[in-house]
C-alpha cells in the first residue's frame, strides 16, 4: 500500500535571509526530506499576494510551507502583515472548501536543519493523507448543511 500513497508537491517560499540558508544547511549536512519538495528563494513571503497561494492549489500544488524569519525579519513590519494575510489566505480556502493545514507559515533559522526536515515531513504526510488539492467533501458538506 505504500507504493500508492499520494505525493503531491509541496511548495517552500524561504526567506533568503533565513529559512533559505536553513534549508541549505540541510543539503549541506547529506541530510534527507522528501523528494516532492520545491524550494522557492525569496526575499520577503509578504510578497505574494493571496491569489497566488489559490493558484497555486488550483494548479496542483498540494501543500505550502511559508518558511520565514518570524520576528527577526530584516524588513520592519513584514512578518505581522505575513500573518495577517495568511490568516485572510485560511479565510479564503475555507470558502473554496480547502483544507487549512495544507498552508503553513513557519520561523525557520539558518541553522535550522530539525526543524526544516520536520515541517516538511509533517506536511508530506499531511499530504499523503489528505490526497489532491481541491474541495474537501467533508468541509463542503458540513457548510452545505
Amino acid at each position: 500500500m505504500a507504493a500508492d500513497k499520494y505525493a503531491g508537491k509541496i511548495l517552500i517560499l524561504a526567506t533568503e535571509s533565513c529559512a533559505y540558508p536553513g534549508a541549505d544547511a540541510v543539503g549541506q549536512g547529506h541530510q534527507s526530506y522528501p523528494a516532492n519538495t520545491y524550494i522557492l528563494r525569496v526575499k520577503a513571503p509578504v510578497l505574494f499576494p493571496e491569489q497566488f497561494y489559490l493558484d497555486c492549489f488550483a494548479k496542483g500544488i498540494a501543500g505550502i510551507i511559508i518558511m520565514s524569519c518570524g520576528v527577526e525579519c530584516p524588513y520592519e513590519g513584514a512578518y505581522e502583515a505575513l500573518a495577517q494575510r495568511v490568516d485572510r489566505i485560511y479565510a479564503l480556502m475555507k470558502a473554496r472548501g480547502l483544507d487549512i493545514r495544507r498552508l503553513r507559515l513557519t520561523a525557520i533559522c539558518t541553522v535550522c536543519t530539525r526543524a526544516f526536515i520536520k515541517e516538511v515531513k509533517q506536511m508530506n504526510d499531511l499530504i499523503s493523507e489528505l490526497g489532491p488539492p481541491g474541495p474537501d467533501k467533508p468541509a463542503a458538506a458540513a457548510s452545505a448543511a
